[in-house]
């Protein structure tokens, strides 16, 4: 298996014949709005550029995979190319009816798709009304029979529903949003660097951080992130790759995955259509 960081969330997952292209953000530079409404420092998204060779990176997708559809994870370029190479989306059954609507080829990740041993993990996109606010949102878990299982958390605080998902079906790898997303009122809307410090001491195998330095309501940064888990003595469990960065791990499972459970089926609710609407999706 491979994964490798693009910007932000967006990332290519290499399991099997598949390249993955998960929650592609695919915008300029300073062309989205900021994220950040209280306290100062906002500032137009993305932060920072795609990193040299994402077109040719980007030629090898087989299929796009969507964890919800916050413009930070799908936006309108990423929906626009997606649609032009005519790609297959997966993604879960809170988003795929609005995506559908979209006119994309959309499927829902249950077990056996792609192949794949697949289960969809609910997050929780912070905590009290800010966190209702924010719409229902998913991870997944996917393995491949010959590949190490991966574990894509999605944006997400802790909560005990990762870490029971952590506990039964110990993935290889996790992927986690490390940059303690926070838009200046209702607290965290992602891991604090506390609670990655306590995810990386039950993750059974290795950990990914992701949605580093690329928002402007991400405070959280690369080297910051680095010397708190060395000095917690986690250094060698954690990958904080740079934009561009491919990481490469073992060719067969480390652990033995529990048998995937099936998605409990869920409407979207209020603040789903509420949150389309202010992101103008």
């Amino acid at each position: 298996m491979q994964i490798q960081q693009l910007r932000n969330a967006t990332m290519i997952v290499s399991l099997g014949e598949h390249r993955l292209l998960v929650d592609p953000m695919l915008s300029d530079a300073g062309t989205m709005p900021g994220f950040k409404f209280i306290g100062g420092g906002r500032r137009n998204n993305p932060l920072v550029p795609l990193p040299e060779g994402t077109a040719k990176a980007l030629a090898t997708v087989t299929a796009v995979v969507v964890t919800h559809e916050h413009p930070d994870h799908f936006d309108p370029r990423g929906l626009r190319w997606t649609k032009k190479r005519g790609l297959p989306v997966w993604t879960n059954g809170i988003a795929a009816p609005h995506l559908r609507r979209k006119g994309l080829d959309v499927h829902e990740l249950v077990d056996g798709a792609l192949g794949l041993s697949v289960e969809v993990v609910r997050s929780r996109h912070g905590r009290g009304a800010l966190g209702w606010l924010m719409g229902p949102v998913c991870g997944y878990f996917l393995a491949h029979p010959d590949e190490p299982s991966v574990y894509v958390i999605g944006d997400s605080v802790l909560t005990e529903a990762v870490l029971e998902a952590v506990e039964r079906l110990r993935p290889d790898v996790i992927v986690a949003p490390a940059g303690a997303a926070n838009m200046g009122l209702g607290g965290d809307i992602l891991f604090s660097v506390d609670e990655l410090v306590e995810l990386t001491r039950r993750a059974p195998g290795e950990v990914v951080f992701n949605h580093l330095e690329a928002l402007d309501h991400c405070p959280t940064t690369r080297s910051a992130l680095r010397a708190r888990m060395e000095a917690e003595g986690l250094g060698e469990k954690i990958h904080i790759p740079a934009d561009g960065e491919v990481l490469a791990f073992g060719s067969a499972p480390a652990h033995s995955p529990a048998r995937p459970r099936a998605a409990v089926a869920e409407p979207p609710g209020f603040q789903k259509w509420l949150t389309a609407k202010l992101a103008g999706t």
